[in-house]
């Protein structure tokens, strides 16, 4: 997959607070794209819902059975 020069649009398919984790779907990152709290762009506690629609950056990396690890993301 060729990775796009900005940011793409994704959906929440999975996120565990309580472990600082989730999978974000989008058509750049097929499989899913791995993303811990720290990515997340906000304020305070960093945490995506399930469903939402959120912007990412990747790199095409191994984490944790994922070949895309998401290294910058914002809700939309």
């Amino acid at each position: 997959m060729t990775k796009p020069d900005g940011p793409v649009v994704g959906r929440v398919r999975d996120w565990y607070d309580e472990e600082g984790w989730g999978v974000i779907e989008s058509p750049s990152t097929p499989g899913g794209c791995w993303t811990h709290f720290s990515a997340v762009e906000a304020d305070g506690f960093r945490s995506l819902r399930p469903g939402a629609s959120v912007e990412l950056r990747w790199e095409a990396v191994e984490q944790d059975g994922y070949e895309y690890r998401a290294t910058w993301i914002r809700e939309a």
